[in-house]
């Protein structure tokens, strides 16, 4: 699978549990780390561990596909999935606006689009 598909997938996983504040950044031109950052907003860590699950457990299931590195451990605000080319960033809503990694990438475009929630306002 190519790593905007994986990095959209990701993204519709997450969505798939309600996670808010979804966004993809390529970062492809600014790094040789990866090639997108998936970033998403969990509203408690029960919610954190189901989009976590959600992400990996499809991904393995469906398309054979492990994380290289899972980096954060419960109780946590913040897990890292590591797919190589797609970062997968899950954070509560107060770690996320301290950290502010979409300002620190702010020269990596935005993937645009999305399933269901494209209508809702207030999400990237």
């Amino acid at each position: 699978m190519d790593s905007r598909k994986l990095a959209r997938l990701c993204r519709d996983l997450a969505d798939d549990k309600k996670a808010e504040n979804l966004t993809i950044l390529d970062v492809r031109k600014l790094t040789s780390v990866t090639d997108y950052f998936v970033m998403a907003t969990a509203t408690s860590e029960p919610h954190l561990r189901a989009i976590m699950d959600e992400i990996t457990g499809r991904l393995r299931e469906e398309h054979q596909l492990r994380p290289r590195a899972i980096d954060g451990v419960m109780p946590t605000q913040w897990i890292v999935l590591d797919y190589t080319d797609v970062i997968v960033h899950l954070m509560r809503s107060e770690i996320r606006e301290h950290y502010a990694l979409e300002d620190f990438w702010g020269d990596a475009p935005r993937l645009r689009g999305r399933r269901r929630s494209a209508a809702l306002p207030g999400r990237n």
